[in-house]
């Protein structure tokens, strides 16, 4: 079989059946290997928009702790993917406890839940074993802070990533997953309040 084309010289010109068949291989191979490319560029995406989401609600967290002076923390359902800005109450007979902060842009949200996330503690201790000469009061802060955490009920403690007014936070590690296994870690340092992304191996 023969395709034959005309061109402006009168000239005939063609190309064969398996010219044409070689030509669909190519763009066969080319798809197969530019597919998978795609495939894991977007989900790295979604991975790094997840990673920045939870740095978002932790600075929020941490500024509002600091301007305030008061106590607030990021509640996470690792399950849902979930999460809530909430401060501790002074006063009153909720005393202690945490309540979700409203009309603040960014104070709640769910991940997306393609990415799987783990909150654990830092290998660094918690930090609630830091304490800074003349911090008693932070100490007892933390303790109180972690007491309403406990108490609030919906997520276990652990869950839940508190910052305190001297610009200290609970030292914790997110671990985020994508279903092709990238990763990405964040670590908390509980004596800045500052998150650092960490590039982990593919698992």
């Amino acid at each position: 079989m023969r395709v034959v084309r005309q061109f402006s010289g009168g000239k005939p010109s063609g190309f064969t059946l398996i010219e044409l068949m070689v030509v669909l291989m190519l763009i066969g191979i080319m798809t197969a290997v530019i597919i998978p490319e795609m495939q894991g560029t977007y989900q790295d995406a979604i991975l790094r928009a997840t990673c920045r989401e939870l740095i978002n609600a932790c600075d929020l967290a941490a500024s509002r702790s600091i301007s305030l002076n008061q106590i607030h923390r990021v509640l996470l359902d690792v399950r849902t993917g979930k999460y809530v800005l909430e401060k501790r109450v002074h006063g009153g007979e909720a005393e202690g406890a945490f309540v979700p902060v409203k009309d603040v842009p960014g104070a709640q949200g769910e991940l997306d839940k393609r990415i799987a996330v783990e909150v654990r503690h830092a290998n660094v201790g918690p930090a609630q074993e830091y304490q800074r000469p003349a911090a008693g009061q932070a100490q007892m802060d933390r303790t109180a802070a972690a007491a309403g955490g406990e108490a609030n009920g919906d997520l276990a403690a652990e869950e839940g990533i508190t910052f305190y007014p001297d610009g200290t936070a609970d030292a914790r590690e997110i671990l985020l997953r994508d279903p092709a296994g990238f990763r990405l870690g964040l670590h908390l340092n509980p004596v800045t309040g500052h998150l650092r992304v960490i590039e982990l191996e593919r698992k």
